[in-house]
């Protein structure tokens, strides 16, 4: 039943669910089609928890009749049978008052978003009359199936999303043609370094450059069992290491090494959980990884404690191509690590300097933790500028600057791409004689669809977007990060990730050509220029003023300072710790496709993001002098 202008939609979640963008992205959606939305305030989250109590059920009852909400959404992105208990009991709560199930009845319908076996089961047991969306839809898609009539769907939202389904209809003539199926791996440029101890990613990447420009295909591989013994995990591990060395589609591994990995390398696990992921933990480990995986450069996962140690036995056991460092991330602040926030800057600055001696290339992993966690698209670029410019102050000769795309998974195409171009415009204006950027380009986390057919077209669209952020160099991206087409059902085998290299090639080959002849979309429109300009500027404006307040800014207490004042927005942030009180106290929403900063609900200017900032900046240096006796 589609809806009309007198309905409200109430979108509902649990407090113990933390991913919250999802349903502020689709509260700004319904809006902007000119619906009233209500979210569910603390009070109505919490009941929700407890929603098997009589007082749980009044709160949520008084909530939807006070509001005169007619159609409900409900969102629970954890544990499966727990998501389905919970819509079961609320739907229960909502027959038994007269709310639901009677054609009189005020709630018209209800939706659910959450992960395919909990969508699964709420198709089978309510015969589809609760709409289940299980991630992925585009804007458009999501605003059809909630009920939205397609003549109240804005056009700025219908012609947003038109780039998207171009590429999407790209992607499906590739899948169905299954030309891919036959690409072999490519030729490359045999150098005499190549596949041995003094190779590298640059003489990798420069020797691309002769007989026919192709992108570095960087993949992550990281498979465990619980069921098998660790010394078991490794022998398999190593087994598709070769696996994957043999059949010549991939570049570079990326070892998905484990938390423990990460975290507690070289002691004893004993009754810790390894958490996912291949259990190293000796450098004889590595160094046979490193052996079974040649010729193929290999990467890992820097460590969340002993940075520095961990990336000098990385460089000794898999002469790693490139380290990859977090800088704000990884620590107390995620949960990930136990640093404290300015211990991790101080330690990974230091890692930084130690690289720098090694001569190989750095990567800083901070923009899409930013998103991860509701930053804006400026706080996007922003922090990926910072850690790259802090990067060549400690000695970085070579950069590899990573672009995530389709995060939130909600961007529009073309927000991506003034987004990507803007950040790469402004790192690349930190080259010099002695600092090189490396564009590296990859798919959201979180974008593809758990449908494996569906998800191939995705891949092959998504990589046809790589080739639109510097659309005029025959020689961009550098280097794709490819994220296997099943990453939202299970992990990638050697098998599938092949397969998914070979559609990554297939498009890019096919969108080249189709491109040299006119036949790709126009992505150099006003729209996108306006809004490349529109993020340039506030960037520009706002790089200047942390510049001119916050004392050695690319140092381990100017990062901080950025942070803990504010100037980084993370409203998702999950840490109570009122140390990052203003990085959190702040607000955003999707418009037009993209991420921006809000202070209750209303788009904020450049200078009050300044201003506010600028003001909390004393209490950050009171709070960095009397928690780490820094001045």
């Amino acid at each position: 039943m589609t809806a009309n202008r007198s309905d409200n939609f109430g979108l509902i979640k649990t407090l113990v669910d933390a991913h919250t963008m999802g349903v502020h992205a689709a509260a700004s959606l319904i809006r902007d089609c000119g619906y009233q939305v209500f979210i569910s305030p603390q009070n109505v989250e919490d009941a929700m928890n407890r929603i098997s109590a009589e007082s749980a059920q009044k709160i949520v009852v008084d909530w939807i009749v006070e509001n005169n909400i007619s159609r409900i959404g409900f969102s629970y992105r954890l544990d499966p049978d727990n998501a389905v208990e919970l819509l079961g009991r609320l739907i229960y709560t909502l027959q038994k008052n007269g709310l639901y199930g009677n054609p009189e009845a005020k709630i018209k319908s209800i939706f659910f978003a959450g992960l395919t076996p909990a969508c699964e089961r709420v198709d089978k047991e309510y015969q589809n009359r609760v709409t289940t969306l299980r991630g992925g839809e585009s804007a458009e898609e999501t605003l059809l199936l909630i009920g939205i009539p397609a003549e109240d769907i804005p056009k700025q939202i219908k012609e947003g999303c038109q780039y998207d389904k171009q590429l999407l209809k790209f992607g499906e003539d590739i899948i169905r043609k299954g030309n891919y199926i036959f690409m072999r791996a490519p030729e490359r440029n045999l150098y005499k370094e190549f596949g041995t101890s003094k190779d590298t990613l640059e003489l990798r990447v420069d020797n691309n450059y002769q007989g026919g420009f192709q992108p570095i295909i960087r993949a992550h591989s990281g498979p465990y069992s619980a069921e098998m013994s660790r010394k078991a995990c490794l022998k398999e591990y190593q087994d598709w290491c070769r696996q994957l060395a043999n059949s010549g589609y991939l570049d570079v591994l990326s070892i998905g090494s484990s938390q423990l990995s990460q975290s507690n390398f070289g002691e004893n696990w004993s009754g810790k959980p390894n958490g996912g992921g291949v259990p190293v933990n000796s450098e004889a480990e590595y160094v046979d990884i490193w052996q079974a995986a040649r010729p193929m450069l290999v990467r890992t996962y820097s460590g969340t404690k002993n940075v520095q140690k961990m990336a000098e036995i990385y460089e000794r056991t898999i002469n790693i191509s490139w380290h990859a460092l977090s800088l704000w991330w990884f620590n107390e602040l995620d949960g990930r690590g136990p640093n404290a926030l300015y211990d991790n800057l101080k330690e990974h600055i230091d890692t930084i300097q130690y690289i720098s001696t090694t001569g190989k290339p750095v990567e800083t992993n901070v923009s899409h933790h930013f998103a991860f966690r509701g930053a804006d698209d400026i706080t996007y670029i922003l922090s990926g500028y910072l850690a790259a410019k802090t990067a060549k102050k400690y000695g970085t000769k070579t950069f590899v600057l990573q672009n995530m795309l389709n995060t939130p998974r909600s961007t529009w195409g073309i927000q991506d791409l003034a987004k990507g171009r803007t950040l790469l415009k402004l790192v690349k204006e930190l080259e010099d004689d002695s600092f090189r950027v490396l564009l590296q380009n990859r798919a959201g986390l979180d974008y593809f669809k758990p449908d494996l057919d569906t998800a191939k077209i995705q891949l092959a669209s998504v990589t046809a977007m790589m080739d639109d952020i510097d659309p005029l160099n025959e020689y961009s991206p550098d280097i794709i990060h490819v994220v296997s087409y099943c990453e939202a059902l299970f992990l990638a085998t050697p098998d599938i990730l092949d397969d998914s290299i070979k559609i990554t090639r297939a498009a890019l080959k096919e969108y080249r050509q189709l491109k040299k002849c006119g036949l790709t979309p126009d992505v150099m429109t006003d729209e996108i220029r306006n809004r490349q300009y529109e993020l340039e500027n506030a960037c520009r404006v706002i790089i200047k003023a942390m510049e001119e307040y916050i004392p050695d800014l690319y140092s381990p207490k100017g990062l901080y300072l950025a942070f803990v004042a504010g100037w980084l927005p993370t409203p998702e942030l999950w840490s109570d710790s009122d140390e990052f009180i203003y990085a959190k106290n702040w607000g955003t929403k999707m418009a037009n496709g993209s991420v921006v900063l809000c202070d209750h609900n209303l788009m904020v200017s450049t200078d009050y993001r300044i201003h506010r900032c600028v003001g909390n900046l004393e209490e950050a240096k009171y709070i960095l002098k009397h928690k780490y006796n820094v001045d």
